[in-house]
C-alpha cells in the first residue's frame, strides 16, 4: 500500500522545494509528475527552469489530467512519485470542463475534479511508492472577485481535504518552514 504525504502551503512558500528535498532524501527511483502545461512564454520559462534544478536520474513525466487513467496504460516503477503540482492539475481539469468562461459549470467542475482525486488516491493505495503531492492552499486570501475563482477556490479546497483525509502526512509551508498538520 501506497504512503502518501501531502504539502500545502502559499505562493513561493518552499513547498516545491521541500518535496523535491524530502523525494531526494528517501533515496532510490524518483518519478516526478509535471502538471504544468507551457501555453504562453512565461509558463515555458517557469518549466524550463523547473526541468533544470530537478536531478538527471529522475523520471520526469508530463500528465496534465488523468493521471491514474496514465499510469494505468503507462505503469511506473518508483521508490518516490512527486506529483507537483494539484493546484495545476485542478486548473487543467477546471478548464475542460469549462472552455467558456461565460457559460460556468460549477457542478460539473465539482464532479471532475472529485473523480480525479479519487482515482488518484486509489492508484496511491494500490502502489508500493511514497507519494509526496505539492498543493496550494487558496483558502487563506481574499474571496475572489470572479466566478470560476471562486469556484477554483472551492474545489481546490475539497481536494485539498479528500487528498488531506487519506494522507500519511500533511505539512503546511509557511516562509519555507514545515510545520506538521498530520503524521
Amino acid at each position: 500500500m501506497g504512503k502518501l504525504t501531502l504539502i500545502l502551503g502559499g505562493a513561493r512558500s518552499g513547498k516545491s522545494t521541500f518535496a523535491e528535498k524530502m523525494a531526494a532524501e528517501d533515496g532510490g527511483k524518483v518519478v516526478y509528475i509535471a502538471t504544468a502545461e507551457a501555453k504562453d512564454d512565461e509558463m515555458v520559462t517557469r518549466i524550463k527552469k523547473h526541468q533544470a534544478e530537478r536531478p538527471l536520474s529522475w523520471q520526469t513525466l508530463e500528465i496534465p489530467t488523468h493521471i491514474s487513467d496514465h499510469l494505468a496504460q503507462k505503469p511506473i516503477i518508483a521508490d518516490v512519485v512527486l506529483l507537483d503540482c494539484l493546484t495545476l492539475l485542478v486548473t487543467n481539469v477546471l478548464m475542460a470542463v469549462n472552455p467558456d468562461l461565460d457559460k460556468l459549470d460549477e457542478v460539473g467542475s465539482e464532479t471532475a475534479v472529485s473523480a480525479e482525486i479519487s482515482a488518484l488516491i486509489t492508484t496511491i493505495q494500490q502502489s508500493n511508492a511514497h507519494w509526496l503531492i505539492v498543493s496550494n492552499e487558496v483558502g487563506l486570501g481574499l474571496v475572489p472577485p470572479y466566478p470560476i475563482g471562486r469556484i477554483y477556490r472551492d474545489t481546490l479546497g475539497r481536494a485539498n481535504q479528500k487528498l488531506a483525509q487519506a494522507a500519511d502526512h500533511v505539512y503546511f509551508l509557511v516562509a519555507g518552514l514545515p510545520l506538521v498538520v498530520k503524521g
